[in-house]
């Protein structure tokens, strides 16, 4: 954690939701003038597609079947931490782009599943700003949470975090039912160990929940939308945190605990605007 170069962290599986949470932080920041240095946790996989291929297969010949992108062996945790403490102390670090299909192949000129080049921090932002599986894991050998200024976790339920993979990568990354399918049996293990630890050290949750039946997300038609679903906000320290103000805001909204508020899902825009816009504009007076 640092007063001068503030870490915002979003946390979330593959699914979940994280790149909507992402675009309302960017649009507070381009309202407040806020300067962000943007990094994504896909940068910090171990491998590329052809290599984590191989080494899948590698791990399959040695009897784990459990081998994925959730656990510490499939990513540079440490290279990753290493920059979140060097942002801490003097705002610097690297990064580079995990290219995800044909249309940023074209953009970064190169070919899909591959990473462009490290790149150094440009000079002079006013916070580092992290989207992806691992914001605030904590293993054996690293501690990314404690340099975290502001941990938010994106955790839709189960059901419906699969239904919005499974449409996911059908429709934008070629895959079938069955494949996804496969990659989220590989994955439970890894997801038990390493991404749900991650949402007790997270400062806010976004917790998603359909109000319509998703009993089998593999048969799923339609991702449930947000008029179908209710949110869960819960906050760790709930000190200074103003809920009747929140209530009266959010219509329909109310207090389910003494740390959490629910909203209908139609109004989560709003509420992360309202909850996150002081804590962000908090961060930076702390900073000037």
């Amino acid at each position: 954690m640092s007063v001068n170069h503030p870490i915002i962290s979003v946390t979330g599986s593959s699914g979940a939701g994280t790149t909507s949470v992402k675009q309302t932080f960017e649009q507070i920041f381009r309202r407040e003038s806020i300067s962000a240095m943007f990094i994504e946790g896909d940068a910090f996989h171990a491998y590329d597609r052809a290599g984590m291929k191989e080494k899948m297969a590698e791990k399959l010949k040695d009897g784990d079947d459990h081998f994925s992108h959730f656990g510490p062996e499939a990513n540079l945790l440490d290279e990753l931490e290493g920059v979140f403490a060097n942002y801490a102390e003097s705002g610097s670090g690297r990064t580079r782009h995990y290219i995800h299909d044909q249309e940023e192949a074209l953009a970064f000129g190169s070919e899909p599943g591959t990473f462009t080049e490290w790149e150094e921090f440009s000079a002079g932002s006013d916070l580092l700003f992290y989207e992806g599986l691992h914001g605030a894991v904590i293993t054996d050998e690293v501690d990314i949470a404690q340099h975290t200024d502001l941990k938010i976790g994106v955790v839709p339920v189960i059901n419906l975090e699969w239904i919005q993979k499974v449409h996911r990568d059908k429709s934008t990354r070629g895959y079938s039912t069955e494949a996804v399918t496969d990659t989220i049996l590989r994955r439970m293990p890894d997801y038990i160990n390493y991404i749900c630890p991650q949402f007790s050290e997270s400062d806010i949750n976004f917790q998603r929940i359909p109000t319509v039946d998703t009993s089998n997300p593999f048969i799923a038609q339609w991702i449930p939308t947000a008029d179908e679903s209710m949110v869960i906000i819960r906050f760790r320290d709930p000190r200074g945190i103003d809920f009747p103000y929140l209530v009266s805001m959010i219509h329909d909204s109310f207090m389910s605990r003494a740390n959490s508020i629910v909203i209908p899902g139609n109004k989560l825009d709003l509420a992360m605007q309202l909850i996150l816009t002081p804590i962000v504009m908090q961060l930076i007076e702390r900073k000037r």
